[in-house]
């Protein structure tokens, strides 16, 4: 059995926006979320400046004991799941707890909790530390409280796959309701490495930048890193048509690749099969793709390596597409980035508004693609893809259509 998945909720916290009314006007307006870390030690950092949620407190958001058991990200997926799951309108109880799950992505867990305690520890000496620091940091906290608060009780679990993690997630999560494993499926990512030890073990890669995030620019100068989550609800077609919600688009097909080659350098050949897969397996053509949601992290291996694999894999086509990275206005966010900029995604389908690609200044002769630089664009999108392209050479696509 092969049955249709749809989107029919949507939720975020980062630093363009607290919701999703809020992300997407920024987007729209090609806002840049990127500026001064504000963190412990910060005067230590080589590098700093980040993508932050700004105006956020955590007391105004949870009671005291629930911040004793939400690591940061854990925070950050909840409130994009509240607002997802209040827009797609569902609640769950008996048969619906059992059909449905949470697959979610992120890379670093609670690495603010482990920050905190390695200080606490190593620094000030201290021989205990609190209870909870283990069901803090763990990786699958946010998933365990997503199903927890909203009595889900099907199959959850988490994605670790650095970059690629929410898309991930997505994709397995996209193929557990097009299996018929499951009828609702909440989905997407969170992260928030924007700590000292976080920012301090980027800045060892040398890849970071130390003035903005300008990806496919000539002048681009490395990633910088963001935090936040995006969270939405998967639904089979038929569910939700059942019961009238809305369909925000249609997940079309989904392609998983390994480069097996460099645990860092990305290869074309992998990001190539990853875009021809999801194609593919959601039987769309190349010339139905009207936008790409880059992973255009802003570092020359990654934006010229993702060029060359879309001039290949669109041939002709390619001159046609319009291909953004919100990366430049959200930050990297890491394991939740494939899950914020599906956003992106669904403003192309919906409002048939394409982001920009803001901060570039100037072609790069090897990134020889429509950008989108700077400015928004309006354009009638009824197909499109999302790429994530990770460290270790895990590579996920999703291919979505237009509801």
């Amino acid at each position: 059995m092969s049955r249709r998945v749809v989107i029919t909720g949507a939720g975020t916290i980062n630093a363009l926006g607290h919701d999703v009314p809020s992300t997407l006007e920024a987007m729209r307006e090609g806002r840049c979320g990127i500026g001064p870390l504000v963190m412990r030690d910060a005067d230590r950092l080589a590098i700093r400046i980040g993508a932050q949620v700004q105006g956020y407190d955590e007391a105004e958001r949870f009671n005291r004991q629930q911040i004793a058991l939400f690591d940061r990200y854990t925070q950050f997926a909840l409130l994009a799941a509240r607002e997802a799951l209040g827009q797609a309108g569902l609640s769950f109880a008996g048969e619906a707890a059992a059909r449905a799950g949470v697959i979610l992505g992120t890379s670093g867990g609670g690495l603010q909790t482990q920050d905190d305690n390695y200080r606490a520890v190593y620094e000030a000496g201290k021989n205990r530390v609190h209870p909870f620091v283990v069901p803090r940091l763990m990786n699958n906290a946010a998933a365990a409280h997503l199903s927890m608060e909203w009595n889900i009780k099907g199959p959850s679990f988490t994605v670790a796959t650095a970059c690629a993690s929410s898309n991930h997630a997505i994709g397995q999560a996209f193929q557990f309701v097009r299996a018929g494993l499951a009828d609702v499926m909440v989905t997407g990512g969170a992260e928030a490495m924007l700590c000292f030890g976080g920012v301090k073990a980027w800045e060892g890669l040398r890849v970071m930048s130390n003035d903005t995030c300008r990806p496919f620019c000539a002048t681009r100068s490395g990633m910088v890193q963001g935090e936040g989550a995006g969270i939405f609800v998967l639904e089979d077609y038929d569910h939700a048509r059942a019961r009238g919600a809305e369909i925000l688009a249609e997940i079309a097909g989904v392609a998983m690749t390994s480069d097996a080659s460099d645990i860092v350098m990305p290869s074309r050949q992998g990001a190539e099969r990853a875009m021809e897969g999801a194609l593919r397996d959601a039987k769309m053509a190349p010339d139905e793709v009207g936008y790409i949601n880059a992973h255009g992290t802003g570092t020359a291996a990654n934006d010229r390596t993702e060029s060359a694999a879309v001039a290949t894999v669109f041939g002709a086509h390619a001159d046609a597409l319009a291909i953004s990275s919100t990366k430049s206005m959200h930050g990297h966010c890491i394991g939740a980035t494939g899950a914020i900029e599906l956003l992106a995604c669904l403003m192309a389908l919906r409002d048939g508004v394409i982001a920009p690609t803001v901060n570039w200044r100037e072609r790069d002769p090897e990134c020889a693609l429509d950008v989108v630089p700077n400015t928004a664009r309006e354009a009638e999108i009824s197909a499109c893809l999302s790429n994530a392209f990770a460290f270790g050479g895990m590579n996920a696509v999703l291919a979505l259509r237009a509801a």
